[in-house]
């Protein structure tokens, strides 16, 4: 299988009412095309509309002693099975009716989030992903997604 048919098990769906707090599982959301998960702090029309990371990753922090739970590093969707920061700029994710673009790969840790104080790092700077919602829809957790060919 190549990496351009992988899928992946959605683990938790995350969101927050506002920005610099950990997000919380709820289950499912309603990703609104152009803008992101409704009802979350970070949607709005920019590059970074939902975020997503991969859940062996967390597994493996996890490992090394860090207490985290869904949410704790800002993310929207935790997915099993894929190597999200491994994909390319551009990759497309589908899942039901939704279709998301990766647009960025990591960020910069904020003011070194709590996180990193208690671990003296955080993955998100280097795992955490970033998409653009190109069809809206709703994803819950248990859901499949797809990850599609980078469009030329």
């Amino acid at each position: 299988m190549t990496e351009a048919q992988k899928s992946g098990i959605i683990i938790a769906v995350c969101t927050s009412s506002r920005k610099g707090i950990a997000k919380r599982d709820v289950g499912e959301a309603l990703l609104v095309t152009g803008f992101g998960i409704d009802g979350d702090a970070h949607a709005g029309k920019w590059h970074r509309q939902v975020s997503l990371i991969s859940w062996q990753k967390i597994l493996a922090f996890k490992a090394r002693g860090a207490q985290v739970e869904h949410g704790c590093f800002g993310e929207n969707l935790i997915v099993d099975g894929i190597d999200l920061a491994r994909l390319p700029i551009g990759t497309r994710f589908s899942c039901n009716e939704v279709l998301l673009e990766l647009t960025q790969i990591g960020k910069e840790c904020h003011s070194h989030c709590q996180i990193f104080q208690a671990m003296g790092e955080c993955i998100m700077p280097t795992q955490g992903v970033f998409t653009r919602v190109l069809r809206g829809g709703r994803l819950r957790t248990g859901d499949t997604l797809v990850v599609l060919p980078v469009q030329d």
